[in-house]
This record gives C-alpha cells, sequence and structure tokens, in this order.
C-alpha cells in the first residue's frame, strides 16, 4: 500500500526565469462561476507572448474545456484527467495521449471500497465520455451518459453496448441492466459538449481512441468526510492505483498506478527542454499535491486546501480574486525572475 501516487524528484529552488507555468482551473484559474477573468485573460496571454508558455493541469475531462481553449496559444495541449490525458485544445479538445486505468484493476478497486466503505457508489470516465451506477450523483453536465452497476460499466464489451441504433427513452433500462441515455439521436454530440460550449464532436481525423479506454473511475460517499474517505481508500487500495481528491464532497478520483498531473507534466516538460526548475505552479487541492511539489516554484490559492498551502513554496490571492494573474504580472514585472512573493 501506498499513501500516494509516486512523483518525480523535486529540483532544489533556485531564482531563475521560468519557462513554463502550470495551472490548475477549478478554484484556481477560474472564478467561481467557472469564467475566466479579463484580467487572466491578458496576463496569460502576455505570459506566452513573453516566450512562458502555459499549460492547464486539470482533473476536468476533454469535454469540459471549452471555457479556457481559446487562451493557449503555441502548442495547444493541456493536461486532463489528473494526468491521464493530453488534449489538444487547437483541435476541438481531441484527446492525443492516454495513460488508462486498466478494466480489471478498476474492478478490482470498486470490490475493495465496496468492502471498506459501503454506500460508495461509481462513475466510469472513459475517453469517449463519462457513464455511472444509478446511486452516483446526477450529471447534469453529462446527459449522455449510460447508468448501469459499475461491472457493467467496466465489461470489456461495455462500449459495443453503446450502438447508435438504440433510441430508448432514458429512463429505459435494457436487458443488460443499461439505461441508453447515450443511445439516442445526437447522443454522441450530446458527450462531446463542455458545460461552457461544445469541444468538437467531428474532428476530420477520426476518433483517436475507439475502444474507449478508461481514464479515471469516480467513486462517491453520500456521509464519510472526505479527506477520511480519501485516505481510507488509499488504505484500502493504494497498491493497486493511484487516489486523489478535488471535489469539497467526498468525491474520489483514481486513475492508473502513478498517474499523476505531476508524472505527465514532468514529461510534457522533459520533452521540452524544461527541467522542475524552470516551472511556476499553481493550485488548491489534493490532486495538485503532487504537482506543486515537483514545480520549482509552487503558489496555493488563498481559497486552498490546508495540505495544499503545506506543500508550496508561496501563496497568491484567491481564484476570485485573480491570484494566478498576480503572480503572472509580477514574474513579467520582474522580468522572469522569481523571488518569494507572498500576496
Amino acid at each position: 500500500m501506498t499513501d500516494a501516487p509516486a512523483t518525480p524528484p523535486r529540483a532544489p529552488e533556485t531564482a531563475v526565469a521560468p519557462r513554463l507555468i502550470a495551472t490548475d482551473l477549478d478554484g484556481t484559474l477560474l472564478h467561481d462561476d467557472k469564467t475566466v477573468s479579463d484580467r487572466t485573460i491578458a496576463a496569460l496571454a502576455a505570459a506566452e507572448q513573453a516566450g512562458i508558455e502555459v499549460f492547464f493541469v486539470t482533473g476536468r475531462p476533454a469535454r469540459w474545456m471549452g471555457v479556457v481553449s481559446d487562451h493557449v496559444h503555441g502548442h495547444g495541449l493541456a493536461i486532463c484527467a489528473n494526468g491521464a490525458a493530453v488534449v489538444d485544445l487547437h483541435r476541438g479538445g481531441r484527446i492525443v495521449e492516454v495513460s488508462p486505468l486498466e478494466r480489471t484493476v478498476a474492478l478490482a478497486v470498486v470490490d475493495a471500497l465496496r468492502s471498506a466503505a459501503p454506500g460508495t457508489s461509481f462513475a466510469v470516465e472513459r475517453t469517449g465520455g463519462i457513464h455511472y451506477e444509478p446511486q452516483y450523483p446526477p450529471l447534469l453536465l453529462d446527459p449522455a451518459a449510460a447508468v448501469a452497476p459499475a461491472e457493467k460499466l467496466l465489461a470489456d464489451d461495455f462500449v459495443s453496448t453503446l450502438c447508435p441504433e438504440a433510441d430508448e427513452p432514458e429512463a429505459t433500462r435494457g436487458p443488460d441492466g443499461l439505461s441508453e441515455a447515450a443511445h439516442g439521436p445526437g447522443a454522441q454530440s450530446d458527450a462531446r459538449h463542455s458545460p461552457d460550449g461544445p469541444t468538437d464532436p467531428t474532428d476530420p481525423a477520426g476518433p483517436a481512441f475507439p475502444d474507449q479506454p478508461v481514464i479515471k473511475l469516480l467513486a462517491h460517499h453520500p456521509e464519510l468526510d472526505p479527506d477520511a474517505f480519501l485516505q481510507l481508500a488509499r488504505t484500502a487500495a493504494g497498491d493497486l492505483a493511484s487516489f486523489t481528491r478535488s471535489s469539497p464532497t467526498a468525491l474520489l478520483e483514481i486513475s492508473g498506478p502513478g498517474v499523476s498531473k505531476a508524472g505527465t507534466l514532468a514529461r510534457c516538460c522533459a520533452e521540452r527542454g524544461i527541467s522542475p526548475d524552470e516551472v511556476v505552479a499553481f493550485g488548491d487541492m489534493p490532486n495538485d499535491i503532487e504537482m506543486l511539489s515537483w514545480a520549482g516554484t509552487s503558489y496555493a490559492m488563498a481559497n486552498a486546501h490546508p495540505d495544499v498551502l503545506a506543500a508550496t513554496t508561496g501563496r497568491t490571492a484567491s481564484n476570485n480574486d485573480d491570484g494566478v494573474a498576480a503572480v503572472i504580472e509580477q514574474i513579467l514585472h520582474d522580468g522572469g525572475t522569481r523571488g518569494d512573493r507572498s500576496h
């Protein structure tokens, strides 16, 4: 059993010019109403104009990236699903790289959590959309999901059951236990929409992952304390997968072993010849801790979880007060070098 996923080694901090900004979205870059302020948009553009790359590193799925898709220039890439997917925002949120959670491992995690925390319900995030159990909290932003027991959603033939010919009402259950909300006309295009607008349901290159691998398992408990649920899950199944959380509720996000924001960001940086010490990172919740610990300089938002505040080298204003923009503005004002800037 491990308490947290393995992370790349952290380089010693030095006052060097940053080459890359890595920022979480919800609770960090975005305001609570899920918008990006004009000030933040200007700061991101100014950073990239100054030669500093910007990476959005989020727990969000690719289809929920519409809110920021216009604000990554140059490379156009973002890291989604807590490091399990690399997404090309210049191609409508198309997933170009996946670190999957093996189906058999996900089933073992489901069994372990059902035993350790009775009442847990599950959702399965695949490259093509999310599907969830009947007891799982309703997902108003994902109307095209199929509803069934986790064992059905993780079956090796699950994707083939989502046939385009089916046209049942949303509440109808088939003989296999699936509620085929995803089967009706237009379901596939609905599934590709983010809460902020469509990504691109008709990529001319076709689906990158037609077999729809699992990229994240989500586990919700209606009563447990969120941090206690996380610790319980890591104790029960931490040797099987990586566990984290970003919600204020008892909702866990489960990825393949060793998959984290930090690991995927480290790989993207290595491909560009960027060292950890040249990275400035921002975050607010436990799913950001590995990334914040890896980066040479890290900032916790004023609204951050206590564990995040303890893991970072700096502090900045809250997400609603444009804390990320404030630090970027200071970096650019100082000509690119970083000091100790607590806001």
